[in-house]
């Protein structure tokens, strides 16, 4: 099986080259991603627990779900791929922020990405990938900023960094995400 390329950018989004995913995180080169973060009505924010059996972070709870762009692909495209593999379902993506982060993990594998925030709505339950996530579940946003402050070793590294600027890009436009 031939692994898995990530789109190398520099600081204003512009594509540079593609290197194989785990030379890149190894290497710790700027690349694409994105975040996608699913609500329901009631303005809660659907987490993933990542499959036990993850080369890094296993167990640890993270947004609805987050990959990386394939070459060619639109943001859009790659999440709603990426929604449709992790969870089992579709539902229309809007973005809605991007910025760049860096998160070194335990095995010497570092994050260093652009990532792209997507936001969706849906009411229903998801069929999850037992390859990808181990659990779900739905969390107002007030809950899980108070929930990652107290208990942030639950949480994977990035997804402290992403839900941060996040929740301070929903607070400086004082946006609502339910429908």
């Amino acid at each position: 099986m031939i692994e898995e390329q990530v789109i190398l950018v520099n600081e204003h989004d512009e594509q540079i080259g593609l290197m194989p995913k785990m030379e890149a995180h190894e290497k710790a080169v700027l690349h694409r991603a994105f975040s996608v973060f699913v609500f329901n009505a009631k303005n809660e924010l659907m987490l993933q627990q990542r499959a036990a059996h993850k080369y890094h972070s296993p167990l640890l709870w993270t947004n609805t779900c987050c990959s990386h762009q394939r070459n060619g692909e639109s943001n859009i495209e790659a999440g709603t791929r990426r929604l449709k593999e992790e969870m089992g379902f579709v539902t229309p993506l809007k973005e809605t922020t991007s910025f760049i982060y860096k998160a070194s993990f335990d095995n010497g594998l570092t994050e260093h990405e652009l990532d792209h925030i997507m936001v969706g709505y849906f009411e229903n339950l998801p069929i999850i990938n037992p390859d990808e996530v181990e659990s779900w579940k739905w969390m107002p946003l007030e809950a899980v900023k108070a929930d990652v402050d107290i208990h942030p070793e639950l949480y994977t590294e990035w997804f402290k960094i992403i839900f941060k600027k996040f929740y301070e890009h929903i607070n400086t436009r004082n946006e609502s995400y339910s429908k």
